[in-house]
């Protein structure tokens, strides 16, 4: 772990600091000093890049440790870097106050120099772990984004592009048919392209919170789901017509109240049927959306008779991007619908979602959202 390792310590005993860098630097690591908060700021200041560790004694003039700490937690350039407290305190009171803080350790001198060594140590092995699992997680969405504008972007611009330029050049020399064959194909490629972009926006408002904010002012108590449910079947048609699955709506004419989005609950309902949809691959498929109640909920039930899933892909459809052997079935979408609807129905409505499925056979979801009111309404 040593290597080109910065580490920045801070203490104002002079013969202590010296100490803890010679330990340190005949470890080969790159040690800087300061002897109070205020001169380590300076330090961090004129880097041009963060230390990879602080080590930082508590009990200092001008600026203590705690408030050295806060400030440089308070820096977005700083947030990240690992902080060892080194103090004479040992008291439960100020170890609790430092762990509270959020320091990632607290050593208690006089201290043996090996368990520093160990202490720094583990902590640098342990930020390079978080760190590599970052990168991978980066690189996954990197990957997964160009996947997408790839195959899913470029593949409804083709049809659109191609079947508008037939119309633009032959336009006076089709027939009705093959007039109605053009459009369609041109209104496939529009639509496909809208549920991307669409998808990716309601991602985008759920991860900045932007969902939560709109929740708050959009949100209503609902006594009469079937308008919702029509909705979400109107987006799906010609995709459902498209792959010759039938779509069928039993909805009872009254449930009990709930409060809920209406905008939001379409597109969540519009996600699972489109899914159902997607994975109806026998001929003659069809996707069935209920409702039904209980004392404490509403239940919103999606079903198909599809390709069904697998019981160890439960936990990962949920992923944003996550799509079940992408490469083998080539599926349309980005494979953010499932994120979407749980984002939706768990995260802003207070409600459940789980999924039954078995392969060959087909997947049921299962929407439950509280009964109630909406207060002041």
């Amino acid at each position: 772990m040593a290597g080109q390792t910065t580490l920045l310590v801070v203490e104002d005993d002079v013969h202590l600091l010296q100490g803890i860098r010679d330990i340190l630097e005949i470890e080969g690591y790159r040690v800087l000093t300061a002897g109070n908060g205020v001169e380590g700021l300076d330090v961090l200041n004129g880097l041009p890049r963060p230390p990879d560790l602080i080590i930082s004694d508590i009990m200092m003039p001008r600026m203590d440790g705690y408030q050295f700490f806060q400030a440089v937690r308070a820096s977005e350039r700083w947030v990240d870097i690992p902080f060892v407290f080194l103090t004479a305190k040992g008291e439960k009171h100020d170890v609790r106050l430092g762990q509270r803080l959020g320091a990632e350790a607290y050593v208690v001198k006089p201290m043996d120099p090996e368990d520093l060594l160990v202490i720094v140590d583990a902590r640098l092995r342990r930020i390079q772990q978080i760190r590599e699992r970052y990168d991978d997680q980066v690189s996954d969405i990197k990957r997964n984004i160009m996947t997408i504008l790839n195959h899913e972007f470029r593949t409804p611009l083709t049809y659109m592009v191609a079947y508008s330029d037939l119309l633009n050049s032959d336009a006076a020399s089709l027939t009705p048919d093959e007039l109605r064959t053009f459009l369609r194909g041109v209104n496939n490629g529009a639509d496909r392209f809208r549920r991307l972009v669409e998808n990716f926006i309601s991602l985008v408002e759920l991860d900045v919170s932007e969902a939560a904010k709109n929740f708050a002012w959009r949100s209503q108590t609902i006594t009469d789901i079937r308008p919702i449910c029509a909705d979400a079947f109107s987006t799906c048609q010609v995709m459902a017509e498209d792959k010759g699955v039938t779509l069928v709506l039993d909805v009872p004419d009254h449930v009990p109240a709930f409060v809920g989005d209406y905008e939001y609950l379409r597109i969540a309902l519009a996600q699972l049927v489109e899914n159902g949809i997607k994975f109806s691959d026998k001929p003659g498929g069809r996707v069935e959306l209920r409702a039904s109640h209980d004392a404490e909920s509403v239940s919103l039930i999606v079903q198909d008779w599809g390709r069904g899933i697998a019981r160890e892909e439960f936990e990962r459809i949920w992923e944003p991007f996550y799509q079940i052997d992408r490469s083998v079935h080539e599926d349309q979408g980005a494979g953010s619908g499932l994120a979407i609807v749980r984002g939706i129905i768990v995260r802003l409505h207070g409600g459940t979602i789980a999924v039954d499925s078995t392969p060959g056979k087909g997947s049921t979801f299962t929407l439950r959202l509280p009964r109630g009111e909406k207060p002041g309404a």
